[in-house]
């Protein structure tokens, strides 16, 4: 996935070709640390957790982008001052990365959610007239689409920690830069653009916090896993798991897809797009806590 961004600067424009290159720099400190997780090496939590926030730090020190606007009227004066700002835009970035890798667990669903989150950022730059912004999101939409062909539905290539990381970093920070640089934007809108692992990723904080262990670890309650062994146990039956992967992706894949077209359509509007990632939040959330009684009153199918 990294070499596809690389692959891309032959079709950067040519005024913004150099910042793209210091991006894509300092991305790769992120991409590095993902790749020799994926080879064996063992890179701890913490330090993928730091190699995050320094790839985050580099792109603010080369390109001079952090976030400038919250989308709460009382919390923006703030972000006037740039420390707050960019300890803001660092816990966005890295959240979002960490977000993305740790949804990365059936095929396609990461790839989905990335698709998803590149289109609704293009349509959000188009509607906003950041031109460049169309075509960055736009490439990085057909490359995942690439990627998708061959890891859905038997997995025969995966994104691994290094493409999940750096297709989260890279997201998240083309919305910053819509924000950057127009501000008619809701950041709520944005927010929506990558709302799924988010919310997933909330939901895994809460978890570890109230069970004190390492906030970004992943477990085995996540979304995609209660659905995928949903499937197995009640209705395909264990050792269907090469079945029940890809069809947990296709019976998510409304529910990921949708956030992100309202943010495109409601790029402009920021009360109501707060409004909608507030429904949406309360149905996540409701949703995922109703879950255990309902599949504790499900017969088991039989083997």
């Amino acid at each position: 996935m990294f070499g596809a961004l690389v692959f891309s600067i032959l079709f950067v424009p040519e005024p913004y070709a150099n910042r793209y290159a210091l991006f894509l720099t300092a991305t790769s400190v992120l991409f590095l640390v993902g790749l020799l997780e994926d080879l064996g090496f063992g890179i701890q939590p913490k330090l993928r957790l730091l190699a995050a926030i320094l790839s985050s730090l580099m792109v603010i020190l080369l390109l001079e982008v952090w976030l400038v606007r919250s989308g709460v009227a009382w919390f923006d004066p703030y972000m006037a001052y740039w420390p707050v700002g960019v300890a803001l835009t660092v816990f966005v970035t890295v959240g979002v990365a960490n977000g993305f890798n740790l949804i990365d667990g059936v095929n396609g669903l990461a790839a989905v959610a990335a698709m998803a989150c590149a289109v609704a950022l293009a349509l959000i730059a188009a509607q906003a007239g950041y031109t460049a912004m169309v075509r960055f999101a736009l490439m990085l939409a057909f490359a995942v689409f690439g990627f998708v062909l061959v890891n859905f539905p038997l997995g025969k290539i995966f994104l691994g920690d290094a493409g999940a990381y750096t297709l989260g970093f890279v997201l998240s920070w083309f919305g910053v830069s819509i924000l950057w640089h127009f501000p008619v934007v809701s950041p709520w809108a944005i927010l929506l653009t990558v709302f799924w692992p988010v919310a997933d990723t909330s939901l895994a904080i809460y978890r570890r916090v109230r069970h004190r262990s390492i906030a970004f670890l992943p477990d085995r309650l996540h979304v995609h896993q209660l659905v995928m062994r949903a499937l197995e146990i009640y209705a395909l039956g264990r050792g269907r798991r090469q079945l029940a992967n890809p069809l947990t992706t296709v019976i998510l894949a409304p529910f990921v897809i949708s956030p992100p077209l309202t943010g495109a359509w409601l790029w402009n509007d920021n009360s109501a797009a707060g409004i909608v990632v507030l429904l949406y939040a309360v149905g996540f959330f409701g949703c995922y806590v109703l879950t255990f009684p309902v599949l504790r009153r499900m017969p088991r199918r039989r083997q």
